[in-house]
Parts: structure tokens; sequence; C-alpha cells
């Protein structure tokens, strides 16, 4: 049973490892979507309203992609607390079992 456990915890450690990993691509994109939005804005000032247009359709789409990483690490980071809280519940059972048969004997 102890190796099911150490997967469960070893599991629970990849997932805050890409939790962590989502949430630096967000911060990327955040820094993306801040140079496309001074590229949009220096290409308006040159007249460029074509360029200026395609810098602000990036610009958005970094927008929404570091909204879709920022969302998926929330959840990620729900299913990581309630698999900690099973899995300290779990050891917490068989501490409470096998305190209860040491007393009975």
């Amino acid at each position: 049973m102890g190796n099911a456990e150490e997967k469960l915890m070893q599991q629970i450690m990849d997932m805050k490892f890409t939790s962590k990993s989502l949430q630096r691509q967000a911060r990327k994109c955040e820094k993306k979507e801040k140079t496309e939005k001074l590229k949009a804005k220096k290409a308006i000032e040159k007249g460029n309203m074509d360029g200026a247009q395609i810098y602000a359709e990036n610009s958005i789409r970094k927008r929404n992609e570091q909204m879709d990483y920022l969302r998926l690490a929330s959840r990620l980071d729900a299913v990581i607390a309630w698999l900690d809280t099973q899995a300290k519940m779990t050891s917490m059972g068989k501490l409470d079992f096998k305190s209860l048969a040491t007393e009975n004997l």
C-alpha cells in the first residue's frame, strides 16, 4: 500500500510542477502581449494601419492565450488541493486504525 501512496505523492508533485510551468507560460504571454501592443502603437504613429491591425490581433491572441494558461493552472491547483487532502485523510485513517488496534490489545 505504501507504493500506491508514493505514486500518488509523485503525481501530486508532477502536477505542481506542471501548474508552475503553466503560470510561467502565462507570464511569457503577458510580456509578448505588451510588446505586440507597443508595435501596434508604433505602426499607428507611422500610419501603417494594416501592420497595426496585425499587431493588435497578435496582442489579443496572446491575451487570450494567457487567460487560458491561467485558467488551466487554476483548475490544476484545485485538483492538486483535492488530491493532497485525500492523501492526508487516507494516511490519517491508517494511523487511527493502527492506534485503535493497539488499544484493543
